[in-house]
């Protein structure tokens, strides 16, 4: 019986792929010598994937196994760009998004799919490079796209055998379409990255083992130094590769946007998606000219800037590293990402009510370019995500410790006592402890009739829960506040930090405040405007 493109497949296909591009990552970062030799094609391109597959992951797990397929391909698409990495991922989750949009609700053979989805993805991903050229990952898709519309059948085998063949030849003729890649002869990166994610899936819809990579995918020492020489001796291309994500926007404003990034930079790429996320990718010196260009055209978020001359020797591990240690935090709201960022502390910023998923974190982890990461999930049910992150980070040469912190105030008051000068070890000690010296509750308001702990409660009444568990029912927030506040100060405590939710009233702190300034004079309240939606006000007292 053919092969279908239903479920199963694309989840097969996500993690063929996701394995071939593992095998093969340190490959295709030797030859990374177009648009600039910083190593890095194949690290983009496997975390980019990762990052697709996490959200594949989600999906399924929320919605259980029978989640369509359409729903699974828009996560796909989804994940790859919020998580695209470089120029080439940025690609990549264009060509998945191809995918995405290709699948309708009308039934089509697998194969006329698979052929509208890499006609789409060309088209989609040549609009999103400013300047495309030819001998590029763009040749590449563009040759397995005109090789599935004609290959004259609906099967899914031939179609994807086809575009994976094509695929393989243009990436041999690449080397003699550029003049950088002739000089270290070497075949494009990116496109070596997409042949491998085609060929995954051609290996899985026929079952035959995946094919050997294609000449010329050996560096030549020399070239590549050539190359690596030319640039650091004053060439006049850029210094630093901006990254962001844009929402809030719109189609001509992003254009006015690709035209201001094309002025001050190259490679720019801008991508986006069916909901209005965009993913914005330019080289360029003028750091702040191309984030002032975002705010701009809309609101600019996960900002990663990388300096060129920090991975001049991409094969020797520790290049990619520009610093020793850093601490990476994950925050819901830009208010608590502000707060964090001004304590020092590298931030993943997610939706107040989105979640976060593993690919996202190892991106963050390698975009902090520092050697040792102290990572705080703020978020128990967050802890066993960035613990897998970190296994991944750890395989690729990065030493990353995560200290459980179970809310955001646990993290800050971490965060308070780190000390970069102070030794790793007893640094990270202080942080602990820290952290579990720091007591949580928060207030939520009840939406219908329940059995609590303390009695039962009615819709509109307010919960104080500390631990997990509901510890007192109030009737309205201030009081709710007052009560909360004083039943965690009965064990002691110097300072209170009062988190206000999405949407809260302010005099809702202040009053607290001013209780506590009168009946616990001993004590520090620290009041913030936290971002969350599900929590109208959190306390930390330490």
């Amino acid at each position: 019986m053919p092969p279908t493109l239903d479920t199963a497949l694309l989840t097969g296909w996500t993690r063929a792929a996701t394995s071939a591009l593992e095998r093969h990552c340190a490959e295709i970062d030797r030859i990374n010598v177009f648009p600039v030799p910083d190593g890095d094609t194949g690290t983009n391109l496997l975390l980019t994937m990762r990052a697709a597959a996490d959200a594949v992951r989600r999906v399924v797990r929320e919605n259980g196994a029978g989640r369509g397929v359409a729903a699974v391909a828009a996560a796909l698409a989804r994940g790859a760009l919020v998580g695209a990495r470089g120029n080439s991922g940025v690609i990549l989750s264009q060509v998945l998004r191809g995918v995405a949009e290709a699948v309708t609700p009308v039934p089509r053979p697998a194969g006329a799919v698979l052929a509208d989805a890499l006609q789409r993805a060309h088209r989609l991903a040549r609009a999103a490079v400013s300047s495309p050229k030819e001998g590029t990952v763009l040749s590449v898709l563009a040759a397995a796209a005109q090789a599935a519309a004609e290959v004259g059948s609906d099967r899914l085998d031939d179609v994807a055998v086809a575009a994976a063949d094509a695929a393989r030849s243009a990436v041999q003729a690449t080397t003699g379409q550029l003049p950088e890649l002739a000089r270290a002869g070497v075949v494009d990166a990116g496109g070596l990255g997409l042949y491998l994610v085609l060929d995954a899936l051609a290996a899985l819809v026929t079952g035959r083992g995946g094919t050997e990579l294609p000449r010329s995918a050996v560096p030549a020492a020399r070239g590549r130094e050539v190359l690596v020489v030319e640039r650091e001796a004053g060439s006049d291309e850029h210094d630093y590769e901006v990254m962001y994500l844009l929402d809030g926007t719109d189609v001509a404003r992003v254009e006015e946007l690709r035209g201001q990034l094309a002025a001050i930079g190259d490679c720019v790429a801008v991508a986006g998606d069916v909901d209005g996320l965009w993913n914005v990718h330019v080289h360029c010196t003028d750091i702040g000219a191309a984030i002032e260009a975002g705010i701009v055209a809309g609101r600019p978020h996960r900002i990663t800037v990388v300096r060129f001359a920090d991975q001049e020797a991409p094969a020797a591990p520790q290049a990619r590293f520009a610093r020793e240690r850093a601490v990476l935090m994950v925050v819901a709201g830009p208010e608590l990402a502000e707060l964090a960022r001004s304590a020092g502390a590298v931030v993943l910023e997610r939706a107040a009510r989105g979640d976060v998923d593993e690919g996202e974190i190892v991106a963050a982890l390698a975009g902090t370019r520092a050697r040792h990461v102290v990572l705080l999930p703020d978020e128990a049910e967050l802890a066993p995500v960035a613990e897998r992150a970190a296994a991944v980070a750890r395989r690729d040469g990065q030493e990353v410790l995560v200290l459980p912190t179970a809310s955001v105030l646990q993290g800050l008051a971490a965060l308070a006592v780190h000390d970069p000068e102070r030794r790793a070890g007893d640094d990270v000690v202080a942080m602990a402890e820290a952290a579990a010296g720091t007591r949580t509750g928060g207030l939520v308001v009840a939406e219908s009739e329940a059995l609590t702990w303390v009695g039962r409660c009615e819709p509109g009444e307010v919960l104080g829960i500390t631990d997990g568990e509901v510890v007192l029912i109030a009737p309205d927030l201030a009081v709710g506040a007052l009560w909360l506040a004083h039943r965690m100060l009965t064990a002691g405590g110097e300072i209170v930090t009062v988190l206000l939710g999405e949407g809260a009233d302010p005099s809702l702190a202040e009053g607290l405040a001013a209780d506590l300034r009168r009946t616990h004079p001993e004590v520090d309240v620290v009041v913030h405007r936290g971002g969350r939606g599900d929590y109208p006000l959190v306390l930390g007292v330490e």
